[in-house]
């Protein structure tokens, strides 16, 4: 167990800054899923910007409309974010984007951002665990990392900031 120990922690390096916008939720309504009972929702990606600040080098690109983010609501607590979408670089190379999230916070809260009122990001749980795919040969870094991010749910958009587990 001593050399488990002597392992050091991961560290986190910047690596995106995402604003995507979404469109009006599509209500499903009550779900019994995999992930427990809730109420599914459906929230359309209609566009949005990413910028990237990893260390092997910057690039920005926009995210195009067309992706979704699946949730359910459970417990009027918690909100589990499935969301899938795609990413093209200002060079033009294709990402494909994977992104699980928990989404948590006072029922009173979880609602408001049900409702898409503005509700303080300092006051809600918002965690993810984004995965790529592209065929782009000078991004393929991203498939070969781990990643973990944190959110905010405004209105018309969600912010998001991911960092590589270095």
């Amino acid at each position: 167990m001593d050399s488990a120990q002597a392992l050091a922690a991961p560290a986190l390096r910047p690596c995106l800054a995402l604003s995507v916008e979404v469109g009006a939720p599509i209500e499903v309504g009550p779900s019994a899923s995999p992930l427990g009972h809730g109420h599914r929702r459906v929230i359309p990606i209609i566009g949005g910007q990413v910028l990237c600040e990893h260390a092997s080098g910057a690039w920005s690109g926009r995210v195009l409309p067309g992706g979704a983010d699946f949730q359910l609501i459970v417990a009027g607590r918690a909100a589990r974010l499935e969301a899938r979408y795609v990413i093209e670089t200002d060079a033009g190379d294709r990402i494909y984007v994977e992104n699980q999230a928990l989404r948590s916070g006072p029922p009173e809260l979880v609602a408001r951002l049900a409702r898409g009122e503005p509700v303080d990001p300092a006051l809600i749980y918002f965690r993810c665990l984004p995965r790529f795919e592209t065929a782009a040969p000078a991004l393929a870094w991203l498939m070969e990392r781990l990643f973990v991010g944190t959110g905010a749910r405004h209105p018309e958009r969600v912010a998001l900031r991911v960092f590589e587990l270095a």
